[in-house]
């Protein structure tokens, strides 16, 4: 396949890290526990910045915040929070560091109630197919992640607000959301 000639969200431009996100892992459904923790955190890292800066940090959060694993994460102190502030590999915002470390404590606590982060966050739930016919259409929110949002900070979660949630779910395949006339959309998927 040409990958020039091949046509896709109009989101993904040009840079390769992009372009690949885009093409192998944005919309597909996430059934693993470290990996919707990193992608919650990753989400949460990006509110007022760009995803391409986070992209391009990710593998700095990857070791910053030993692989996701939450049981390690929870257990960071303030001398942890003081050497992640020092880290030029990912965001150095305390309030977001701090929120990694919260969340990690919520998400063992959602594993001992449900079992896991995956029973909890998909419940039965399957791929919402969205027929968007250009990005101008999506929304920044939908009612599903304003419930989602809603929840989660009921159970003490931050840096989780409904538009961070509906980018959330679109990236880990709650929704697809690649617009009609992407090679990606479900529908086309063999």
């Amino acid at each position: 396949m040409n990958a020039a000639l091949v046509s896709r969200c109009p989101w993904s431009g040009d840079d390769p890290l992009y372009t690949a996100y885009h093409d192998d892992e944005w919309g597909v459904p996430v059934h693993d526990d470290r990996r919707l923790f990193e992608v919650l955190t990753l989400e949460g890292a990006q509110a007022g910045l760009s995803w391409i800066t986070i992209l391009r940090k990710r593998e700095g959060y990857r070791r910053a915040f030993v692989g996701f694993d939450p049981k390690r994460v929870a257990r960071f102190s303030d001398r942890d929070i003081a050497r992640l502030m020092e880290d030029a590999s990912i965001v150095r915002n305390r309030a977001k560091i701090a929120s990694t470390i919260n969340n990690a404590g919520r998400v063992l606590e959602i594993q001992r109630e449900f079992g896991s982060l995956d029973a909890f966050l998909w419940r039965g739930n399957k791929t919402v197919v969205n027929d968007w016919r250009d990005t101008s259409q999506i929304p920044p929110s939908t009612p599903e992640s304003k419930a989602l949002s809603k929840e989660l900070k009921r159970r003490g979660f931050s840096f989780v607000g409904p538009t961070t949630m509906y980018a959330f779910m679109q990236a880990c395949g709650f929704v697809d959301d690649h617009i009609a006339t992407c090679f990606r959309r479900t529908a086309k998927r063999p």
